[in-house]
């Protein structure tokens, strides 16, 4: 089973205690599709300017990426500055270009109409749903947002919430939509909304899971040097859905741990250098090594 993601192709320019990198790939798309990729093919639906390099692409491409619905624009690539302190958890947002993205109309081709997998990444909700609105009966569909969108168009991001399989989000986001203080009424709250399934990552304390009868809590990675973290939900996301894709079939509790787990390996790739320079480099064998790791971290 292939994967359809809908999100951002950025250029980062990243400010960390490890240094700067200027005009990197970033964007929820691109960050979700290099986890992805590990274990099944992606289709990659996003917009960049005309200033975006050809080498880039030829790169995302040289990764085995589907870009046939990537639109090129006259204009500029979307550009996040941000900046990392003390806590690399928490990013600085220092400056943020919309550019192309601003008038974006997501395109598909017919065929990528009938894929089973949807990864709804970090984009405007309304561009989210025009997109779902052009798939035919997908298996799975996964829904990622942002604080900016649920204060700017909280009611169209509910709306689209009822119509997805699975909403994944942080700690902020999850009280923030759901208006509660606590994390268990929160998760059982964007339940009652009409998601399926509730993924709250909750960065280097790990990952909680609600599907309306039961709950399930797993630790992050222990990562022992982080020199960036950006991206690193979008990661998670691209391993949990990656995992999910390639197995297929019907989704028993067994199986949605061992994606939340494979998630988790790939997000610890992800915070061991700036971007995609960790987790483009990866094949699914060094998931699987550390998967087995992680395995004895957690069993008791």
């Amino acid at each position: 089973m292939s994967i359809l993601v809908l999100g951002t192709v950025a250029l980062d320019t990243i400010r960390a205690p490890f240094g700067i990198r200027k005009n990197i790939i970033g964007g929820s798309a691109a960050h979700f599709s290099m986890a992805a990729r590990l274990f099944t093919k992606v289709s990659l639906v996003a917009v960049v300017g005309d200033d975006f390099p050809r080498r880039q692409i030829n790169f995302l491409i040289s990764k085995g990426l589907d870009l046939t619905s990537l639109q090129i624009k006259k204009g500029k690539t979307f550009h996040w500055v941000g900046e990392y302190k003390c806590d690399l958890n928490i990013a600085l947002t220092l400056k943020t270009e919309l550019g192309v993205l601003a008038q974006f109309k997501p395109q598909i081709l017919k065929e990528q109409r009938k894929i089973g997998y949807v990864f709804l990444a970090n984009v405007d909700p309304d561009i989210q749903r025009s997109l779902l609105g052009l798939m035919h009966a997908p298996k799975l569909v996964a829904l990622d947002s942002m604080n900016y969108w649920i204060n700017t168009k909280r009611k169209s991001l509910l709306r689209l919430l009822k119509e997805v399989d699975i909403y994944l989000a942080n700690e902020q986001e999850a009280l923030c939509l759901s208006q509660e203080s606590n994390l268990i009424h929160a998760a059982k709250s964007l339940h009652r909304i009409g998601a399926r399934m509730v993924l709250i990552k909750k960065g280097e304390d790990g990952v909680l899971f609600y599907n309306g009868e039961s709950f399930f809590s797993l630790p992050a990675y222990p990562a022992e040097r982080v020199i960036d973290s950006t991206g690193a939900g979008d990661t998670f996301a691209g391993g949990f859905m990656g995992y999910l894709a390639r197995t297929g079939g019907r989704f028993n509790g067994q199986k949605i741990k061992e994606a939340l787990a494979y998630g988790s390996v790939a997000a610890s790739f992800n915070v061991e250098g700036f971007g995609l320079e960790r987790t483009s480099r990866l094949v699914l064998r060094d998931i699987n090594n550390r998967l087995a790791k992680f395995r004895k971290c957690v069993l008791f």
